[in-house]
């Protein structure tokens, strides 16, 4: 079983722990939206572009509302247990593009509960949430107004982002990748002048 393949079964068994209309990090979202989200990533050919594309945005709205809506919550949660189907880019791409997805979208459950705790990570996990962050810095903190600067505990270099000051962001793996997503709830320390990690903070992009 690949990473991709254990994030997906951890995230279903936490859904299925909570109820569909537990509070989610996204914002207006619940986890029955968050799983129609995810059923309508790999399965709507014709509405997944909106979910990267603005211009398409509102149709991705539209047919996400509707899936939440009409799908009942246990094959909800099954469509999204069982992978991509065969006619999904998706299906060759899963365990590549889909362990940050995976991972992140179960911590925005997990995390909108007062009293999580992040979970311990094998090294295969870790290692397979290093790659994407690179990545992901570059979407969500090309507007920061500093030189942000990724880095593990270890002081390892992860990745850097923008432009100016420097802004360092330490933290496990895991929790870089969060920060990058755009989610506080990241067990992170940020270096830097108060005024401009508010900054940084508040520039960030969202997956």
């Amino acid at each position: 079983m690949t990473v991709a393949q254990r994030e997906r079964a951890a995230l279903v068994a936490t859904f299925r722990e909570v109820s569909p209309d537990a509070p989610t990090l996204c914002d207006g979202w619940d986890v029955r939206d968050l799983t129609a989200h995810l059923v309508v990533r790999e399965r709507r050919l014709d509405a997944a572009p909106g979910i990267m594309i603005p211009a398409f945005a509102g149709y991705t709205e539209r047919v996400q509302d509707q899936v939440a809506a009409s799908t009942d919550w246990d094959v909800l949660l099954s469509l999204v247990a069982d992978g991509p189907p065969l006619y999904s880019p998706f299906k060759l791409l899963d365990p590549i593009a889909n362990v940050a997805e995976m991972f992140i979208h179960h911590e925005d459950v997990r995390r909108a509960r007062p009293e999580w705790e992040p979970r311990p990570l094998d090294e295969q996990t870790t290692s397979a949430l290093r790659r994407p962050i690179a990545m992901m810095a570059r979407m969500t903190l090309r507007k920061a107004p500093a030189r942000v600067v990724l880095r593990t505990p270890q002081g390892e270099t992860v990745a850097t982002a923008g432009r100016g000051p420097e802004v360092t962001v330490t933290g496990d793996p895991g929790e870089l990748l969060m920060f990058a997503a755009g989610r506080d709830q990241a067990r992170v320390s940020l270096d830097g002048s108060a005024d401009l990690v508010a900054a940084v903070k508040g520039a960030r992009g969202g997956l």
